[in-house]
């Protein structure tokens, strides 16, 4: 497979890098807001473009649903759908399919489940992830997969990673197969619950099939976050540097650092805008609940130099009354803010690999970052 990812410096075990896409360049390290179904939540394209959103995520599993991927594909694909022109990546499906479907049938052909809309009968299996994938115009497909729950015994994670890597062979086959001009990269998807050797043993198969870039899932779903970070750091090693590596569904602020520490590039995660409709901020010292009381006078932005137009035009005072009203806008500006916070660590990580600084960057930010605040 050609080389899409291009590495050009380390530091403190983070790597900044270059994923070239049939729809331009990213720069890693990389936050990619969550577009589920065809939108992140409050925010126009626009506003993502000036939150320096380079890349965003579309759902297989609930686009499939709702609307279609075939009336997506009659109206032009998912850019023009959203009227996004940077790049999309688009999920397998396979996390929703065994997170939200009733039902559900697992077989080697794929899934057969009730959706969580209607219980309309449905199917999705490799090939039928990938083609609904494209059909969407994705610029990064990731390749279907079964996502263990946890906890699971060793057993039951070796069978489902068998099956995710038969799964994957099919995934590369249809890719294999598809005309090679404006082709979307493909990711692998490591799996192996929380046991090493099948991380080990997960990322080996992977390499071997041969992908444009591999994404370590199965993490951050009820587990402690020690052993989320056992589970990267088991399966990273065995992943090509001169590759992509995305950790997928993750993660709070620190987390990120620590993960780019261990070698990961890309970063999607729910986080700041699902807290952001909880009136929740993210600041470099940790989150604030905008609707508690001590913020009802204070007149500061969220978070001083933060070119966000919640911090820019408005303040914390006013934030709060809009949020304790339940008016819109103040989820909306919120969102903004935190999708900011968000992109602007990531890109501010890669600045530090590139100066050589990033260790003590790391160190600094996650020593002064705490879980919650009340006030500060």
């Amino acid at each position: 497979m050609s080389r899409a990812f291009s590495l050009e410096a380390c530091d403190g075990g983070g790597r900044a890098g270059t994923l070239q896409t049939r729809r331009g360049k990213i720069l890693t390290p990389v936050f990619m807001p969550v577009g589920t179904q065809a939108t992140v939540k409050a925010m126009t394209p626009a506003e993502l473009r000036n939150a320096e959103a380079q890349v965003i995520l579309g759902n297989t599993y609930h686009l499939h649903v709702r609307p279609g991927e075939k009336l997506i594909q009659r109206l032009g694909g998912l850019h023009e759908f959203m009227s996004w022109d940077r790049p999309i990546l688009t999920d397998s499906g396979g996390f929703q399919v065994f997170s939200l479907a009733k039902l559900r049938r697992i077989t080697e052909e794929g899934v057969f489940f009730q959706n969580h809309l209607d219980g309309t009968p449905t199917f999705i299996g490799p090939e039928t992830s990938m083609e609904i994938q494209r059909d969407l115009g994705s610029d990064i497909v990731m390749a279907f997969d079964e996502c263990p729950p946890h906890p699971c015994s060793h057993d039951d994670a070796a069978k489902s990673l068998d099956l995710t890597l038969r799964w994957a062979r099919r995934c590369k086959e249809w890719w294999a197969a598809t005309p090679e001009a404006g082709r979307p990269l493909v990711f692998g998807i490591t799996q192996g619950s929380g046991y090493p050797d099948l991380r080990e043993r997960s990322a080996r198969a992977l390499v071997d099939i041969g992908f444009d870039g591999y994404a370590i899932g199965g993490v951050s779903v009820g587990e402690p976050e020690p052993e989320m970070m056992r589970a990267v750091e088991n399966a990273v090693p065995f992943l090509p540097a001169d590759h992509a590596r995305y950790a997928m569904g993750l993660g709070t602020p620190p987390q990120i650092l620590e993960l780019i520490a261990r070698g990961v590039d890309m970063f999607d995660c729910v986080l700041p805008t699902r807290l952001a409709r909880n009136g929740t901020a993210f600041t470099k010292g940790g989150t604030i609940n905008l609707k508690n009381a001590p913020f009802a006078e204070d007149p500061r932005p969220i978070e001083e130099g933060c070119a966000c137009p919640a911090c820019t035009e408005f303040s914390r005072a006013y934030l709060r009354h809009l949020v304790k009203a339940e008016e819109i806008l103040g989820l909306r500006l919120v969102t903004m803010h935190n999708l900011h916070f968000y992109i602007r660590l990531a890109s501010e990580a890669r600045r530090h690999i590139l100066a050589g600084t990033f260790s003590d960057f790391r160190a600094s930010f996650v020593s002064g970052y705490a879980t919650s605040r009340g006030t500060d």
